[in-house]
């Protein structure tokens, strides 16, 4: 017999039996209501009159109650003609016609008073009833009754509802919540601005899902997983998105923590769960945010959440094998820290394709400012979009989507409404270094004096070195500086020669020689100064080769638990570079020392200098000296 003939065979079989036994137990049921009738009536007598009214109907009894002395007196009066017992109450109707009932808890007085044998020569003067279904109970014996009926329902039910909680709440952790978008993503990939390699390395997917026959007919397999790797912010969940849309593709969007439960086992049932949705509704993109949430297998044996963690990431991995049942699946993950990833995740025939997502340059930024200053409802007002995107260098699309939200709630607090150039500008500051503080009301003027040679300083070295655009100099505390100087890249930079980063050093510790040149002494502001320079200095030397005694060594190269050894000669090199560039800097600005008075009393007076009024002054003192200064030559 077939194995689904069988199974049938087994199922019709126990419908028969469950039929069979729900027979017998309704004609036991029967044969025991069917023996209470014949013993009911052997044990009752016939009644008549009062007495027979009493059995039918004992409502009329309920309406009056009287004391159990009264009962008795009646009774030894020979003025009762019926009396009626029931679990809870003695039913009475005298000779005048009067009925009434009197409580009787536990049946205590027809037990002890009422229902002794009379003597063998004395006749009852009354019928005796047994009223075993009347409820004869009024105020508060009533309510404690329905409480402890209440009670008695509630005990009973409440395990199968417990239990039934339960298992409802084991079934919706181990499906996790993962569905489909109600509609198929329609974003494509011209949608998604800039991104220029990741959008070629996801082509080969794209025909994939779009007609899989174009492969499996030259025997050429598609890659199975897609693992995205960048920074925040620069579009991974939109190229997921715009990927799933170009070929019509369903879209389940989780994360990393998606797999993790409370109960022993659940997690492995949510990865079956995610990839028999995804097989039964192909074509599918599963895409999984913050991948590295996954973590790695250990073998350390660390207790019982380190083993349900390897079990979840086996149970993941025997998925995405999945050989010709994962036709039409793909998986796309994205994460900050590949690093943190399984390496068998990372494996062919798994996440074998690594797509680097990276920022957007300078003309993408533009595009991207252009595309939602588009959505602002406020027609945005001469805007160079080129400045924006000089302004934004190393920002990510979702800063330069915040920047332009910013630029309207500037508009809006300033009472406008259009939103000028002079928004974004101001929005892009908040972004960069934060938001005026108001700290300049708790600042002395020698504070103010400090600040505003400090920053002058940084801002003269950076217009002399050509380090960048200087665009402003401000001593308006912003997030958590007490002055700014802005220095903006005219273009991305991805490499950087030795003399652009010492450069950069001197723009460093262009303010601390600042005070020293007009105060002879420096202060506590140039703490943050000296940590960057210090870091850069000691990457120049440990990692990028440069340094005086021609050391090529780089200590990246090193384990971290022998790299600490060898650091200390390296801090003795890194110190010498600073000393060196911290006299050139100094040097440079004793040279333009009137430069830097003129600047730092413009920013007295007006607490901001635009880049320009630097430019001017620097030009404006070589004239007035006849010097030729090439900032390279510095």
């Amino acid at each position: 017999m077939k194995p689904g003939k069988n199974s049938l065979e087994k199922r019709r079989v126990r419908k028969i039996a469950i039929a069979v036994g729900a027979v017998l137990v309704a004609m036991l049921l029967a044969l025991s209501m069917w023996a209470y009738q014949q013993r009911d009536g052997q044990a009752n007598p016939a009644l008549t009159g009062i007495a027979s009214q009493m059995r039918h109907d004992p409502s009329a009894w309920t309406h009056e109650e009287k004391d159990a002395s009264q009962m008795l007196r009646d009774v030894r009066a020979a003025n009762v003609t019926a009396i009626g017992v029931s679990p809870n109450a003695i039913l009475v109707s005298t000779r005048e016609g009067a009925k009434y009932f009197v409580t009787d808890h536990n049946a205590t007085f027809s037990h002890a008073l009422l229902l002794g044998e009379p003597k063998a020569d004395q006749a009852a003067s009354y019928q005796l009833v047994w009223l075993p279904d009347a409820d004869i109970r009024t105020g508060a014996a009533r309510w404690v009754s329905i409480f402890g009926l209440l009670r008695d329902t509630i005990g009973l039910l409440l395990p199968l509802l417990l239990i039934g909680g339960m298992v409802w709440f084991m079934r919706r952790e181990m499906k996790g919540g993962a569905s489909l978008l109600t509609k198929a993503p329609t974003l494509c990939f011209d949608d998604v601005i800039g991104a220029g390699e990741a959008k070629a390395a996801l082509a080969d997917i794209r025909g994939y899902l779009s007609d899989p026959k174009q492969f499996t007919s030259m025997g050429v397999r598609a890659p199975c997983g897609i693992l995205m790797v960048g920074g925040p912010g620069v579009g991974k969940t939109r190229l997921a998105q715009a990927l799933a849309g170009e070929c019509g593709a369903n879209f389940i969007s989780i994360t990393g923590s998606y797999f993790s439960a409370k109960y022993y086992g659940v997690g492995i049932q949510k990865v079956k769960h995610l990839f028999e949705l995804a097989r039964k509704n192909a074509p599918t993109v599963i895409f999984i945010d913050e991948a590295d949430g996954l973590a790695k297998r250990t073998d350390t044996g660390g207790g019982p959440v380190e083993a349900e963690s390897n079990r979840i990431i086996n149970q993941l991995l025997a998925e995405m094998d999945g050989f010709a049942s994962n036709e039409g699946v793909i998986v796309v993950a994205a994460t900050n820290h590949p690093d943190n990833l399984d390496e068998a995740l990372r494996r062919p025939g798994r996440f074998d394709r690594t797509v680097q997502v990276r920022l957007p340059d300078r003309e993408e930024r533009a595009k991207i400012f252009r595309f939602y200053a588009q959505k602002l409802k406020s027609k945005a007002v001469d805007i160079d979009y080129d400045q924006l995107a000089r302004l934004t260098t190393g920002l990510s699309p979702a800063t330069v989507a915040m920047v332009v939200n910013q630029a309207g709630l500037v508009a809006r607090k300033a009472g406008e409404t259009e939103i000028a150039s002079r928004h974004f500008m101001e929005a892009i500051k908040i972004a960069r270094i934060g938001d005026v503080s108001g700290a300049e009301r708790a600042l002395s003027e020698d504070e103010r004096t400090r600040i505003a040679v400090h920053e002058a300083g940084h801002g003269l070295v950076a217009a002399l070195l050509g380090t960048g655009v200087l665009e402003e100099v401000t001593i308006l505390p912003r997030g958590g500086a007490l002055g700014v100087a802005l220095i903006t890249k005219a273009q991305d930079k991805h490499l950087y020669r030795e003399t652009e980063i010492r450069n950069e050093i001197q723009v460093l510790l262009g303010g601390r020689n600042a005070e020293i040149l007009t105060f002879s002494e420096a202060s506590s502001g140039a703490a943050s100064d000296l940590q960057e320079a210090s870091r850069i200095s000691l990457d120049m030397v440990s990692r990028f080769g440069f340094n005086r005694d021609g050391d090529l060594f780089s200590l990246a190269a090193l384990p971290s638990q022998y790299a600490g050894l060898q650091m200390k000669n390296a801090i003795e090199h890194a110190n010498v570079l600073l000393k060196e560039l911290n006299e050139l800097c100094y040097g440079l600005l004793h040279a333009y020392e009137p430069v830097l008075r003129a600047i730092a009393d413009e920013l007295l007076e007006r607490e901001t200098v635009p880049g320009e009024t630097v430019y001017r002054l620097i030009k404006e003192h070589k004239s007035a000296l006849k010097i030729v200064h090439e900032p390279a030559a510095a």
